[in-house]
């Protein structure tokens, strides 16, 4: 059951108790206490898995697709969760995420990876969120404003005056204010 996790979550020495809530309470795991894994559904074992993954102590916390089967508002919840509970344990976490809504919630640094599929590729060094956002989006040729109200990356349309501006100041993540 779920609540055997949230019982161990509970009793975790290494993390706060402040922490063990947050992460209880964000992920919404006393709405499915009660169930057994196997009855859960895609989005709510996902939750289930962070949860363990965030409660157990490491120096490095790998997460791949940590946004599967969740919904963008949990999405979202989660990528907040994650950039936080690493920060507060002040440990690394390498996180593989293709939704680039919740990557740029979540990331300090990415590696963009260059190539064909399955024919070639190299991944590019390291670079800080903005070098790389704009040289990804570049590839794609898309360019992304922040929303002034919900502060999420929005796409241009193609063509838009915006998105020729940004295009012309090479500039695709976002323009600076």
């Amino acid at each position: 059951k779920v609540s055997n996790l949230i019982s161990k979550i509970k009793l975790a020495p290494h993390i706060s108790q402040s922490y063990k809530k947050r992460l209880i309470n964000n992920l919404n795991l006393d709405n499915i206490k009660e169930r057994k894994f196997s009855e859960l559904s895609g989005g709510e074992s996902q939750r289930v898995a962070i949860a363990e993954c965030l409660s157990t102590e490491a120096d490095i916390y790998l997460l791949d697709e940590p946004s599967a089967f969740l919904d963008i508002e949990m999405r979202l919840q989660v990528a907040q969760l994650l950039r936080k509970s690493i920060e507060e344990l002040k440990k690394s976490g390498f996180v593989v995420e293709h939704d680039i809504i919740t990557q740029d919630f979540i990331a300090d640094s990415i590696l963009v990876f260059d190539g064909s599929p399955g024919l070639e590729g190299r991944a590019l060094a390291p670079q800080n969120l903005r070098d790389g956002f704009n040289t990804f989006l570049k590839m794609m040729n898309i360019t992304f404003r922040r929303d002034s109200v919900t502060k999420r990356p929005r796409v241009n349309k193609s063509g838009s005056k915006k998105d020729k501006y940004q295009k012309q100041i090479n500039e695709y993540y976002y323009v600076p204010k």
